[in-house]
């Protein structure tokens, strides 16, 4: 992605996580577990989760799904933003190629609201998912979609 189009991304799913990020502020820690890196584990929603491993978080909206690289550092208010690859066209057949994205979140306790934008390079557009807010140790309830199991996840 050219670097005035990744920027562009980058300040989107930024502005986005922050938007929420303020809104969901309460006293407090704003971290479950360890305050520099986002929780191993499932953290699930309404048609989204996000099942984040040692190596690997794999996340899904409703039937797209991406991959990004972990462990994912967060900043000293729960805030993160990690580069992967997201396939738009994932079901009931996948029709690649994964396209660049960025994952962007805030963290608040077991609470994370996420946002993907994608650099659709088929499209020449930027799709954004989300934002959306996931639980840490509660199963996605992904309406007609299946999901990965957390043992898939590296």
């Amino acid at each position: 992605m050219p670097t005035t189009a990744r920027s562009r991304v980058l300040v989107l799913v930024l502005a986005v996580a922050c938007a929420f990020g303020a809104s969901t502020c309460g006293s407090g820690s704003p971290f479950e577990t360890d305050p520099t890196r986002l929780t191993e584990g499932t953290w699930g929603g309404d048609d989204a989760g996000l099942v984040v491993g040692a190596t690997q978080a794999h996340v899904h909206f409703g039937c797209t799904y991406g991959d990004f690289s972990a462990p994912i550092a967060l900043d000293s208010d729960g805030r993160f933003s990690v580069s992967g690859g997201y396939l738009i066209r994932a079901y009931p057949v996948a029709v690649g190629p994964t396209m660049p994205a960025e994952l962007a979140g805030v963290v608040r306790g077991r609470d994370l609201t996420m946002t993907v934008a994608v650099n659709d390079t088929i499209e020449n557009e930027l799709v954004v998912f989300g934002p959306t807010t996931v639980r840490l140790g509660r199963d996605p309830q992904m309406q007609m979609c299946p999901i990965c199991e957390p043992a898939e996840v590296p």
